[in-house]
């Protein structure tokens, strides 16, 4: 059956959502997903307004607000690849319900130990639980639910809650208790500690509801454990499966280019919003204008993938993506980086929802948890050498004024650096197309004309990492 005939079956977006939240397993974990979304974004706050209040001088403050950010990533580089072989060894239940107890009590000892060296230390602790938490709870998403063609609403929702409503809970709470410590507690940093704690809490909360209310995220791990392969046997086994699978590698090579690109503009935003004029409000536009447009991507993914295929769909955004950064690298004006923006925004939602609705549907049961983690931990690590690079490049550029499209504009380090990262997105994006696509004639003007035409046939089975799956 094809693809358009699988959502015609499921009906319209809204009884396609009634249709996976009616499942009392994934509704339960949606509702853990918000709350830990919520605490990991409050915490990001919390944390780095609490390492520049226990330092005193601005190079110290710069300092501290990057060991934040580099402790958060740092862990990828130690543990990635083990926390999806545990995933997918261990049960999944037990590795998150352990994670959450750990989380909160790392969150609760912030306070009481109050010292910048333990915030650090407590930070990298409280990331590497995650880094094993969230392959657990993404591999275990396709089991909890009752049709194949149901992955890509439970991850639409997953994602719009991650990385939109949370967002927007974690910064009202953290603004309502920094307005509010006055009448709370004594001081700003009493405050950070408060939101530190509330998290604590939260995530005692959700492995209690874990533990207590999802048996079904046990899956199949359990019954399978006793047969399983040795721990480096898995990780073998993982690699080669990501290396001898052309749609996995396809994906590899597409999210490496597109977060490299992302890791650009996240690095040189503030500058960028200088040489259009702007200020600190011209920054939050931009970072605003972001998110709206990848909340406004992950909402129009499935009426995109009645279309295109998902392998299509996948190098399609990112190739969109880059040609959108192009347009930003070249805006003349405050209003048109704010256009491209979210244009960039709605590519990288659609890629982002249509990569993990790939792995969730194709990849099996065995590979999952391995895969979602090896592609987590490049995602971290590309981030961190992009923002690492980045700032470095951006200097070597001097600040000069042109006149474009009888416009004039500043030119720093930041357009060139903008302009090189689409162009690299758009290159990725056609090398992962052409990785990914198994059809004779697959092109992305082939898909485009698919598009056009019509509905398209469905993408293949889920992939196993047996040789007739790698071919």
């Amino acid at each position: 059956m094809g693809q358009r005939a699988e959502h015609d079956r499921a009906g319209s977006t809204a009884q396609r959502v009634r249709g996976v939240l009616a499942i009392p397993a994934f509704r339960r974990l949606w509702g853990v997903t918000a709350i830990t979304a919520t605490a990991e974004w409050q915490s990001l706050l919390a944390l780095s307004a609490l390492a520049t209040q226990l330092t005193s001088g601005y190079q110290a403050q710069s300092f501290a607000l990057g060991g934040v950010v580099a402790t958060k990533l740092l862990p990828a580089m130690v543990l990635g690849p083990l926390a999806g072989a545990l995933a997918d060894k261990l049960d999944r239940r037990h590795v998150m319900v352990v994670c959450d107890v750990l989380r909160a009590a790392l969150f609760l000892s912030i306070p009481l130990v109050a010292t910048l060296a333990w915030l650090f230390t407590a930070t990298f602790l409280i990331e590497l639980c995650a880094l094993f938490w969230i392959p657990a709870k993404d591999a275990s998403i396709p089991n909890l639910l009752r049709r194949p063609d149901q992955v890509e609403t439970a991850n639409q929702l997953s994602l719009i809650m991650t990385y939109g409503l949370a967002v927007l809970v974690a910064s009202g709470i953290f603004t309502a208790l920094s307005k509010l410590s006055p009448v709370l507690v004594h001081s700003a940093e009493e405050s950070a500690y408060l939101a530190l704690s509330l998290n604590g809490i939260a995530y005692a909360c959700c492995a209690l509801t874990v533990g207590t209310r999802i048996p079904e995220i046990s899956g199949r791990a359990v019954t399978r454990r006793d047969v399983q392969p040795g721990l480096l046997a898995m990780l073998r086994d993982g690699v080669a499966f990501v290396r001898g699978t052309p749609l996995v590698r396809g994906l590899v090579i597409g999210i490496l280019g597109a977060f490299a690109a992302g890791g650009a503009v996240i690095a040189c935003a503030k500058l960028y919003s200088t040489s259009l004029g702007g200020g600190n409000a011209a920054y939050g536009l931009l970072f605003a204008s972001l998110f709206v447009g990848l909340g406004l991507g992950m909402a129009l993914t499935p009426l995109a993938a009645r279309r295109v295929r998902h392998r299509g769909l996948f190098g399609l955004a990112i190739v969109a993506a880059g040609l959108a950064l192009v347009i930003v690298a070249l805006a003349p004006q405050l209003i048109v980086a704010l256009l491209a923006v979210i244009l960039v925004g709605c590519a990288g939602g659609v890629a982002f929802l249509t990569g993990l609705t790939i792995i969730g549907a194709q990849v099996t049961d065995e590979m999952r948890g391995r895969t979602i983690a090896f592609v987590q931990s490049l995602v971290r690590l590309d981030l961190l050498a992009s923002m690492a690079l980045v700032p470095f490049v951006v200097g070597l550029v001097q600040q000069r004024t042109i006149t474009l499209f009888n416009e004039r504009m500043t030119i720093d380090g930041t357009r060139p650096v903008l302009l090189c990262a689409g162009l690299l997105a758009a290159v990725v994006g056609l090398l992962a197309h052409r990785q990914m696509d198994d059809r004779l004639d697959g092109s992305l003007l082939a898909d485009l004309r698919t598009a056009l035409r019509g509905p398209s046939r469905s993408d293949s089975p889920a992939l196993s990492d047996s040789p007739a799956g790698r071919r």
